[in-house]
């Protein structure tokens, strides 16, 4: 007996973030490309564009107009099942949030969907009809205090990649609909395809949904002088060294004060805060990629005892190290 491939429909709005839409849509198109060269009797995927208007085109922010297979109101009306119905996100979504008729289409598919996602500020759409309500749910990380000011029954996480609660999905903004659609995958057909699909995509490492939507590098802004910004790169790629302030200064060539003072007024964090960040983001890595113990790891992201590592995870991540491992490990052990 064979088997119908999972129909995804991947639902876009005039003034989308295209690849709200194309990222997801090369990840399940590729498993399905996967599992016919490898013979597979489960053919994966079968990826459609939904557009909202008639004209069956989406016209992106950055103005690439992408084809739609078909109107989100024929599949809607349709017999047709729906594995996946996903929301992009980007300006157009948030207005089709306020569109009474856009939403009763998106509450209709979603219906008949055997579970409902949102890449970036699609989560708004979802959250309109209803479907967000008393649920965990993240978006992008500049909308996230918006979102939960304007639909307070939804319970917003403004720091996670991508947040399952039940059979509703959402996830962080635009490359965070990848790991979303990876995460599919691995859930569907196994975590051997998902990692080659990343692969594929040349994607770096898939991550996990409870990891942080900023690196170290991301959350502190860049400084201005080349110096300082030859700094933040040094300490990334040496965590373990000795990043007390009086070796930063002598390292800027700076006074300890007038480093201090100058990296705090060109990063947004002082100098201690931000190494901390680079040595959690380190150990964070390490916990979900290697089988280092604790006490390995502490030394190799620069913190020297389990117990400063502990601390640091306490005031940053919210749980232990060996939590995070467990959650969030790729079937290591410490």
């Amino acid at each position: 007996m064979s088997i119908s491939p999972r129909r995804v429909v991947i639902v876009g709005f005039d003034g989308c973030q295209a690849l709200d839409l194309v990222g997801p849509m090369e990840v399940f198109a590729g498993a399905r490309e996967a599992q016919a060269r490898r013979g597979a009797r489960d053919p994966g995927y079968a990826p459609v564009i939904a557009c909202t208007g008639r004209t069956k085109s989406i016209r992106g922010t950055s103005g690439l107009t992408l084809r739609a297979d078909a109107t989100l109101a024929e599949l809607a009306r349709s017999r047709a099942a729906i594995d996946t119905l996903i929301i992009g996100g980007g300006e157009g979504a948030r207005e089709a949030a306020g569109d009474t008729e856009i939403l009763a289409e998106v509450t209709r598919a979603a219906g008949k969907a055997r579970r409902v996602a949102s890449v970036c500020t699609g989560a708004y759409v979802l959250a309109a009809a209803g479907l967000l309500d008393g649920k965990r749910a993240t978006t992008h990380w500049a909308y996230c205090e918006a979102l939960a000011k304007a639909f307070p029954r939804v319970r917003v996480e403004d720091d996670p990649i991508y947040v399952r609660d039940g059979a509703v999905w959402t996830s962080a903004g635009v490359t965070a609909g990848i790991d979303l659609a990876l995460a599919m995958v691995e859930d569907d057909l196994g975590r051997e395809l998902a990692m080659l699909i990343a692969r594929w995509l040349v994607v770096f490492v898939r991550r996990a949904g409870g990891q942080s939507q900023f690196s170290a590098q991301l959350s502190a802004q860049a400084a201005e002088r080349p110096t300082l910004r030859d700094l933040q790169a040094w300490i990334v790629e040496h965590p373990d060294a000795a990043l007390d302030v009086p070796s930063l200064a002598r390292r800027a060539a700076m006074s300890v004060r007038h480093f201090g003072r100058t990296f705090r007024a060109e990063v947004g964090l002082a100098p201690a805060a931000f190494v901390e960040r680079v040595r959690v983001e380190t150990a964070r890595r390490l916990l979900e990629t290697s089988a280092r113990s604790i006490e390995e790891v502490a030394a190799a992201a620069g913190f020297g005892t389990p117990e400063a590592l502990r601390r640091a995870f306490a005031r940053r991540v919210g749980v232990s190290p060996r939590e995070y491992r467990n959650r969030f490990g790729e079937g290591v052990t410490a």
